[in-house]
């Protein structure tokens, strides 16, 4: 009976703490304007719009450079050019391309080492509403210090209080939340053990050259 009492307990503080979360992930947008950062940084994703948001940010001057973290190798750099708001100028002198990145933890890493490198104390971060708290944790545990501001991409199917009636929300959610009480556990962890941040490949800077990059 304790048993069967212990895992209600469970199940219920597991439910609260995925409304919770769903509630966090919706509070996320519409993203209010930043305020300037040293940069900017966009990680990759199923769509164009995480990477115009970022460019949009650059026009907006909110950031010296940007960094576009989990590039796939297969698209050139003039393709991504391509799909991307703004001048030709600003692209060519102040995006940077991470072509090391493969999931959440690697962008990380990634973005880490480059504001490690480029001296930056602040930076905005661009990704996906639902993708947003793990984001955060991962960048925070792989480079304690800096600063982070979200700055959210609307995810429309989510903006709905009742998302836990749909299937397909009901399932992203569902999973991302299981995601980022991984990446809180890990990050508690490291904290506890004293792990130090691992190194990673700078990211490319913006070469006039043509890279050839991966989708994380």
């Amino acid at each position: 009976m304790k048993f069967l009492t212990f895992i209600a307990i469970v199940v219920l503080i597991w439910l609260v703490g995925l409304f919770a979360f769903a509630d966090r992930v919706r509070g996320y947008t519409p993203a209010p304007e930043p305020a300037r950062a040293d940069a900017i940084v966009a990680l990759t994703g199923p769509s164009a719009e995480r990477v115009n948001a970022a460019i949009r940010l650059l026009e907006q001057d909110k950031g010296e450079r940007v960094l576009i973290s989990g590039v796939n190798r297969e698209v050139r750099r003039q393709e991504l050019r391509a799909l991307t708001p703004g001048s030709n100028r600003l692209f060519n002198c102040c995006v940077d391309l991470g072509f090391e990145a493969e999931d959440t933890i690697g962008n990380a890493q990634e973005i880490a080492a480059w504001a490690r490198a480029k001296d930056y104390d602040s930076l905005i971060v661009v990704t996906s509403d639902y993708h947003m708290p793990r984001a955060l944790t991962e960048i925070r545990a792989a480079a304690p210090g800096v600063t982070l501001t979200p700055y959210a991409v609307e995810t429309p199917s989510l903006d709905d209080s009742r998302w836990w009636r749909a299937a397909v929300t009901a399932r992203r959610m569902t999973l991302e939340y299981m995601k980022y009480l991984a990446a809180l556990g890990r990050a508690v962890v490291g904290k506890v053990a004293g792990d130090k941040p691992a190194a990673a490949p700078d990211a490319a800077p913006a070469p006039e050259a043509q890279g050839r990059t991966k989708a994380a």
